[in-house]
């Protein structure tokens, strides 16, 4: 087994290139011993900026810590997920006593009980204090280790949000307590559960069970994804299953894409802007951070404002461009548009060569605003 989950962290070592993890020892007054954590921080993450970013724990960390870091690393880097702070224990010797659950009551007890209040006692109030996370917090466990996640879905108010369950090895009654539970859960929560073809044939039937039954869950707080891998064992398809997860769990901080601008931002009631604020009203009420504003979605605004004509939404776009970005380009540029689309091509001429001598953008450049200001030099002669 071990030399299986060996196989597994070789797999995605190349992952982690790019993010060097921190190793630390934490002292445990309640396990009575020392234990190793493997932190990855965010690529610019400093600690003087108080930089809330969501907390991920991995369970298993000797193995499943990499996978996890590789993915959020790489899609943080795209600005898919946000930047995350991922902490990895180590449970190389103790796994079996950490997992422990009573033969009677199937809830955790003894070294598994302790293990317990070890996580929520003590290494999540070391991270908080430590790195300063923001409220969202995720956990992520592979067969024992995801059956053992969903002991803390039991507290009155859970200390996770999102809970990513890798092929659970459920402890018996979890399934039924699960299907209890869910429906009364009361703040925003992400479930996600995978298996494959080749998963470990009697996880396989009670994950499957389980499907069943939570797919019926209705709760609009709860939000259940599930995933049936084809081709994939039980081993593989942790490498398959996380990136699934972290689209579903993050979807709203996703970018603007072509999908949403269509079925979402042209659909929505209120102004092309209005729908932009309630997109980052949501990512901050739901993770817990504000998320700046990032040209891509700014993009896709400024169309659909001009694509409804919407000069009101257009003029609120352009302002809060300039307040967010006074240094860039993008000032200059949006409020260039929104001048040229009043008539006003006198103004939009002047507010693009004002852009000249400001930082271009991802998408802004000298050349974009010269552009612009020979068609509106043309259009003046004509």
């Amino acid at each position: 087994m071990k030399n299986l989950y060996t196989i597994i962290a070789f797999c995605f070592l190349t992952s982690s290139l790019y993010s060097q993890a921190i190793y630390q020892t934490i002292e445990s007054n309640i396990l009575g011993e020392n234990r190793e954590l493997k932190i990855q921080l965010p690529r610019n993450y400093n600690p003087e900026n108080q930089q809330n970013c969501p907390l991920v724990l991995v369970l298993d960390g000797d193995y499943l810590f990499e996978p996890v870091a590789g993915n959020i690393d790489y899609q943080a880097y795209w600005e898919d997920i946000p930047d995350c702070i991922i902490v990895g224990v180590t449970q190389g010797q103790t796994r079996e006593k950490d997992f422990f659950y009573d033969d009677e009551t199937f809830f955790p007890a003894h070294e598994g009980a302790d293990f317990y209040e070890f996580l929520a006692q003590e290494l999540l109030p070391y991270i908080e204090t430590k790195y300063s996370p923001s409220n969202f917090k995720m956990v992520v466990g592979h067969d024992l280790g995801a059956n053992f996640m969903n002991y803390f879905l039991f507290k009155d108010e859970p200390i996770f949000r999102a809970y990513v369950a890798l092929s659970p090895d459920f402890a018996p009654e979890m399934v039924n307590r699960l299907h209890k539970r869910l429906p009364s859960i009361e703040q925003e929560t992400f479930y996600y559960m995978a298996t494959a073809d080749a998963d470990v044939k009697d996880l396989r039937t009670a994950i499957n069970e389980c499907d069943n039954k939570l797919k019926t869950v209705e709760n609009k707080n709860v939000h259940y994804k599930f995933d049936n891998f084809k081709d994939a064992n039980h081993y593989s398809l942790v490498g398959r299953g996380i990136p699934k997860a972290l689209n579903e769990i993050f979807t709203l901080y996703k970018p603007i894409n072509g999908k949403e601008y269509n079925e979402k931002v042209l659909t929505f009631e209120g102004s092309p802007f209005d729908y932009l604020i309630k997109k980052y009203d949501d990512i901050e009420y739901f993770y817990g951070f504000k998320k700046k504003i990032i040209e891509n979605d700014i993009r896709a605004i400024a169309a659909a404002s001009n694509k409804k004509n919407d000069l009101e939404s257009l003029d609120k776009l352009a302002r809060m461009v300039k307040k967010e970005f006074p240094e860039s380009m993008l000032s200059a540029y949006y409020l260039g548009m929104l001048h040229e689309k009043e008539g006003n091509f006198k103004k939009a001429l002047q507010r693009y060569k004002s852009g000249l001598l400001l930082e271009p953008s991802q998408y802004i450049d000298k050349e974009i605003l010269l552009e612009k200001m020979y068609e509106i030099q043309d259009a003046e002669k004509n």
